[in-house]
This record gives structure tokens, C-alpha cells and sequence, in this order.
């Protein structure tokens, strides 16, 4: 899979790309992610992207030609046009249904905007979805963004030691994870449950199933409605 952030910090999201996980998985060949600067399409001297909004407001706007530009050059680098993803608040929530639905996809290209945002222009024309990471609004959508791409990329084939690591996690099976414990077996005063010591891996699996049960049902009620 091949993913491309286009952004204007992309220092910021390369940070993040080469740590850990997503990190080991870049250097690995598993996933070919990084970002891009779209100053680098503007055709303003001063490498300037964005401009005041018409009709008045506050701030500025991100402009539609180094984006488009950007994109385009993208489209040509690769031979295909990927699918465009916009970052926004405005977007669909993001669910671990999609971030499944997405790593299926060879080719994906991530828009941060930025500011008071994008021309409208670009979404009309190019983009393909919006995603929300959340109802709250953030600075830049970079870390929306790396979250994404962080969900996608865990899911990759080779990623994580086996799908058997993910398939027991929060949302992947429409419940909340099990309790997790390590050593030692008692840290002040609790004690790690006895189900969890004794070796008999029936009794532990469905221990854990209903342990899933509770805490969705304690935690989170509406996702056993929606299942």
C-alpha cells in the first residue's frame, strides 16, 4: 500500500511515520508512507497557499491550485489516481469498519487542511470522502490524518504478528476489548483474576468474551444496540 499526506508541516507527520510500529513497517517495505508539501505547488513567490476568504471572515483559506497541483502530480508519480481523502470535522465519523474497508486499498492520498480550511472548489472537484476523527475541531488536520493512517496501516498483512492480535481489540468485533494484565501477579493489594493463572485456555477465552460483554455494556450500551 502506498499513502501520501499532503500537507504544509510535513516535518510534523514525518515525526510520527518513522516511530514505532508504522515506523518498523516503512522500514520494512510493508507500506510505503510519507508526506508531501503542498508550498512546493504554490506559484506564489513567497510560497504562499492560502489567501483570505471572499465574503469576510476570519483567517485565512487554504487555495485551491497548489492543492489540485499537488494532487495531480501525485496521480502522475504513482500512474493512478488514488483514492483522495479530506480530514475534516465535517466528515464521516471514522469507524474501525472503515479503517478495514480502506487497508484493502492500494492507494490512498490524505489532505490536512488547515487554517479555516480549503477551498470549497477542491472538494467539489477532487476529493472522494471526508473523515472525522471526532466532533472537535483541531489546528491542521496532520494529526487527523496520522490517526488515520496509523488505524490503516496496523491492519496491513505482515504489520502486527497476527490477525488474531487485532481481531480481540475495541470495536474490531462490535465489542470493547478484555482487561489486560502483566506481571506481577499482585501490585499493591489487586491481585491479577485467578481465570488469568491457571492455564486452562477454555475457561480464559470465554472469561475474556465476557469480560468484553460487561465493559461494552458498563462503557459503551449503544454499540450492543447497534450489533
Amino acid at each position: 500500500m502506498k499513502i501520501k499526506i499532503l500537507t504544509l508541516f510535513p516535518g510534523m507527520c514525518e515525526a510520527v511515520l518513522g516511530e514505532s510500529i508504522i515506523g518498523r513497517a516503512r522500514a520494512q517495505g510493508l507500506v510505503d508512507v510519507s508526506a508531501v508539501n503542498i508550498r512546493d505547488y504554490t506559484r506564489d513567490k513567497h510560497r504562499r497557499a492560502d489567501d483570505a476568504p471572499y465574503g469576510g471572515g476570519y483567517g485565512m483559506v487554504m487555495q485551491a491550485q497548489p492543492i489540485a497541483d499537488c494532487f495531480r502530480a501525485l496521480c502522475g508519480e504513482w500512474g493512478v489516481r488514488p483514492h483522495f481523502i479530506y480530514l475534516s470535522p465535517q466528515g464521516k465519523p471514522l469507524t474501525q469498519k472503515r479503517c478495514l474497508e480502506l487497508s484493502g486499498m492500494s492507494r490512498l492520498a490524505l489532505l490536512c487542511g488547515h487554517y479555516e480550511g480549503v477551498d470549497e472548489r477542491v472538494l467539489e472537484a477532487l476529493v472522494d470522502e471526508e473523515i472525522s476523527i471526532g466532533d472537535y475541531v483541531l489546528t491542521g488536520g496532520e494529526l487527523p490524518a496520522l490517526v488515520l493512517a496509523d488505524s490503516i496501516i496496523r491492519l496491513l498483512p505482515g504489520v502486527l504478528p497476527a490477525d488474531a492480535v487485532f481481531a480481540a481489540e475495541s470495536h474490531y468485533n462490535g465489542l470493547l476489548e478484555h482487561p489486560q494484565y502483566t506481571r506481577p501477579a499482585v501490585w499493591e493489594g489487586r491481585a491479577v483474576p485467578e481465570v488469568l493463572l491457571n492455564g486452562h485456555h477454555a475457561l480464559q477465552e470465554q472469561w475474556r468474551r465476557e469480560q468484553s460483554l460487561q465493559r461494552t455494556r458498563e462503557k459503551r450500551p449503544e454499540m450492543l444496540e447497534e450489533s
